[in-house]
């Protein structure tokens, strides 16, 4: 993704999630998708998906068990 991409994203997710702390980063060879921060832990995958006409974003986070405890 880039760079003014991120920035926008990165906008949108703090606003909606009310959390100042949250970074989206881009990943290291890959440009076709970013990660997502919250401070230093990584919470989640966003994904860039622009085969339609239509270009939108899909965000994927993995809840583990172990963490609901």
């Amino acid at each position: 993704m880039k760079p003014d991409e991120i920035r926008k994203l990165e906008a949108y997710l703090k606003k909606t999630f009310n959390v100042p702390a949250l970074q989206v980063r881009a990943r290291p060879r890959k440009d076709d998708s970013a990660e997502v921060y919250i401070g230093e832990e990584f919470i989640g995958v966003l994904y860039r998906d622009d085969e339609d006409e239509d270009l939108s974003y899909n965000f994927q986070m993995a809840i583990l068990e172990i963490d609901l405890e």
